[in-house]
């Protein structure tokens, strides 16, 4: 999943998060990544990203790439 990698996402990003209030729900925000929380280069669950909105939340979809 190239989702999970956090060499696939970058600033300017266009992405769908899950926000932790959202877990159960599976409730998808969009936006566009500002910061890339994760320090690993993977993660299984989605890499932590701040959108330019200040939301916080793991990538489940990469919508657009520059």
């Amino acid at each position: 999943m190239k989702e999970t990698e956090r060499a696939n996402i970058k600033q300017g990003v266009e992405v769908s998060i899950v926000q932790k209030q959202d877990q159960r729900s599976g409730k998808l925000t969009e936006g566009i990544v500002k910061d890339i929380l994760t320090k690993a280069s993977s993660h299984p669950h989605g890499i932590k990203v701040r959108l330019e909105n200040g939301l916080i939340g793991r990538v489940k979809e990469i919508i657009y790439n520059y």
